[in-house]
């Protein structure tokens, strides 16, 4: 095959190389059923290019997704979503967003292997999808924080409400969010960061 000189590969971008003082990587997975903004969550609070997978939704999906309250959505994440963010100079966060139709929650045992710790996304409208998300990763026995993304037409419950709603003991972090702002999404990792600080200080306290 012949190139052309513009045809030239260039590479990563330099704003996306790891950072020379990085001395340490955690893998999160970012969890929840469809449409609850996994994948704006990747891509508001990532500091590189986000890698997506989405693809342009079908009439093969009718009848078969949950997308109630998703109306809109034309497109969906078929494999996994990727970003990173450097929460210290030494520390960074590797982001890996599930897919959230259940037809491809198959591939959620690979994207858990080595996860430190879980975001999981819930939607109001839509507050059922979540107990089998908890499930799983209760299963799996990895660490999770909870954050109630806020769209505009969901309904409003007090935390407490909600916690009792998905059977959660007292020291899961449950907090509401916005995924489209990024300072927002910063504060739900920087609290599932503190969560598992607390749960290796507890470990070795033992």
């Amino acid at each position: 095959m012949d190139f052309k000189s513009s045809d030239t590969v260039t590479g990563p971008r330099a704003e996306d190389h790891l950072p020379q003082t990085a001395q340490a990587a955690v893998k999160i997975v970012i969890v929840g059923g469809f449409g609850v903004g996994k994948t704006t969550m990747v891509g508001s609070v990532s500091e590189i290019r986000p890698l997506t997978t989405e693809e342009t939704m079908t009439q093969a999906g009718v009848g078969v997704d949950d997308n109630y309250g998703s109306d809109s959505k034309t497109a969906t994440t078929v494999a996994m979503d990727f970003g990173r963010i450097s929460i210290t100079e030494q520390l960074v966060l590797y982001l890996f967003g599930t897919p959230g139709q259940e037809r491809f929650w198959f591939l959620w045992n690979g994207l858990f292997e080595g996860a430190l710790g879980a975001v999981v996304l819930i939607d109001t409208r839509r507050l059922e999808v979540s107990f089998d998300v908890i499930g799983r990763l209760e299963e799996r026995g990895v660490p999770f924080v909870v954050a109630v993304n806020d769209f505009p037409d969901a309904p409003r419950y007090p935390i407490e409400d909600l916690r009792s709603a998905l059977d959660l003991p007292e020291e899961i972090p449950i907090m509401k969010c916005d995924a489209r702002r990024r300072a927002s999404s910063r504060d739900v990792l920087m609290t599932l960061m503190r969560f598992l600080h607390s749960i290796a200080m507890a470990s070795a306290s033992v």
